[in-house]
């Protein structure tokens, strides 16, 4: 098994380079750049080259590429092009936590809710049950994130008041767990939807397969409370893909997060990325670019990890 995760490792390095060479480039030949938005449109040329100069902007494509990543290997992103001064790695880290906080909080979400409804569904195909969670799952998967947020303000935050509609915490307040739970259940709920639809559909499907083995039919013939044989010999093998998409959802949620964090203002890396993308903050892009594509082989390699757990017939 360390073998073959140091070999995985090793193999996504050069995925990694080739995701930063890839985004690096499509980043350049974007219209425009960060003296268009940064500098007042009065301001004297020889300042436009002042600013290029000190940060390397009309430097060749290759030199600006080559020179981040010498830095990026040693740690070191860079400073924000937008506001002067300031460490990109320190943007990240002040964002990172509220990031996770809320991919963890919809990451269960989703597990508790579409767990034991594919599991019921599965257990009882073809009834009113069945067809109500099948339709509220193609519908969660077909509804946007940006969408449901909104209505989610509009009714329970504008409407009802029972929620706020945006930010980690009340300002000026002192600091609460239960506020902190009250300003991240919206958020946790819009953005777990469409994986707590996948999720729902997968467990059904792959419980139902389950179910029709004869190893089942041999239970039940031998007396055993339906209960048992589901929990006991059916649900190990049969949430065997399901625990396999959890390492798949991670980099799901950082491109959910980007729509949910800017609808909720959640000042999270999602937010933080679209804020840089409309200002041409080159350094913070890139930058969130590495962090999701690092997201993509941790999840990809916690899926191949998890499946040779739970599945006794893989071997490494």
């Amino acid at each position: 098994m360390i073998s073959y995760i140091i070999r995985r490792i090793l193999t996504a390095i050069p995925l990694m380079l080739g995701i930063t060479i890839l985004s690096f480039a499509i980043i350049k030949a974007a219209p425009g750049g960060p003296t268009s938005l940064l500098m007042d449109p009065n301001t004297k040329p020889e300042d436009r080259v002042k600013f290029e100069e000190k940060y390397g902007l009309n430097d060749p494509i290759y030199i600006q590429y080559g020179k981040w990543l010498g830095n990026m290997v040693k740690g070191d992103f860079g400073t924000s092009l937008i506001r002067r001064g300031v460490p990109v790695s320190e943007m990240i880290l002040n964002r990172l936590p509220n990031t996770l906080l809320l991919m963890v909080a919809s990451t269960i979400l989703a597990f508790l809710i579409a767990v034991p409804l594919g599991i019921f569904s599965a257990m009882r195909p073809y009834t009113k049950l069945d067809y109500t969670v099948t339709v509220t799952s193609v519908l969660g998967v077909a509804t946007p994130n940006f969408w449901l947020g909104i209505m989610l303000i509009i009714l329970f935050g504008v409407q009802l008041g029972w929620f706020p509609t945006g930010g980690v915490a009340t300002l000026n307040a002192p600091f609460s767990i239960w506020d902190r739970l009250h300003h991240l259940i919206m958020p946790a709920f819009v953005l777990a939807v469409a994986d707590m639809a996948a999720l729902t559909r997968y467990t059904r499907s792959s419980m139902m397969e389950v179910l029709q083995q004869d190893y089942i039919r041999t239970a039940k013939s031998k007396g055993f409370k339906e209960r048992t044989v589901v929990l006991k010999h059916g649900l190990r093998n049969g949430l065997i893909p399901i625990i396999t998409m959890f390492g798949l959802m991670l980099p799901n949620f950082i491109a959910g997060a980007a729509i949910t964090e800017t609808v909720f203002s959640w000042p999270g890396i999602g937010r933080l990325f679209i804020e840089s993308a409309f200002t041409r903050d080159y350094p913070v892009i890139m930058a969130v670019t590495v962090l999701t594509a690092v997201f993509v082989v941790i999840g990809n390699l916690l899926a191949d990890i998890l499946y040779a757990i739970f599945d006794p017939r893989i071997e490494y």
